[in-house]
């Protein structure tokens, strides 16, 4: 099980401190100084922003398995939230568009695996395995689409693990310089 609770400035270092591990690094290539994690997470915490982020909480009971953590409440992951057409004008939007007709009820996920020894443990599948479920159960979303580096193999793994279909491929102006613009685009659709 996985709960989700909002992201606080009092998350910031832990954002700062999950964006710096090379595993994040390769594929955010996020600046990590105070003024930019206040820059690019401030503006959701204070609600000026459209995209939700949260932190995923392990379930816990001690156990430790692909969808639990070793300790009750303690964060693992970020998982940002967001419609498609609440950032209609951005490159992103418009590439995925021309594969997927994107409508209202359209959500799009970006997400993160905290420090390496929580991956490879089968949390990422299961983080937007549980984000899917509020997006479909509390929101009404009628899908979530997803662009991912093509070059991020554990990302779009995840996402197949949690049921997504590929449904193209897109050129996307990548996150790092280093890699092509080659995104894949998943999608997965609300349960009948």
């Amino acid at each position: 099980m996985i709960a989700f609770r909002r992201v606080t400035r009092e998350d910031f270092p832990l954002l700062a401190s999950w964006l710096g591990e090379p595993h994040n690094r390769r594929w955010w290539h996020h600046e990590t100084s105070p003024e930019a994690i206040e820059r690019d997470f401030g503006p959701s915490v204070d609600g000026a922003e459209p995209s939700l982020d949260f932190l995923a909480l392990g379930a816990g009971s001690g156990a430790s398995g692909p969808d639990q953590t070793d300790e009750a409440g303690r964060p693992f992951g970020l998982i940002q939230r967001q419609r498609w057409i609440d950032y209609a004008d951005e490159p992103e939007t418009a590439a995925v568009a021309a594969l997927v007709d994107l409508g209202p009820a359209d959500y799009g996920v970006d997400y993160l695996i905290g420090s390496p020894s929580a991956t490879g443990r089968g949390l990422g599948t299961a983080m937007i395995a549980a984000m899917c479920s509020v997006i479909f159960a509390e929101l009404g979303g009628e899908r979530v689409v997803v662009a991912v580096a093509a070059g991020n193999r554990r990302s779009w793994r995840a996402l197949e693990r949690a049921g997504f279909a590929l449904v193209g491929h897109v050129d996307i102006p990548p996150d790092n310089p280093v890699d092509p613009p080659d995104h894949v685009v998943y999608a997965l659709s609300r349960p009948a």
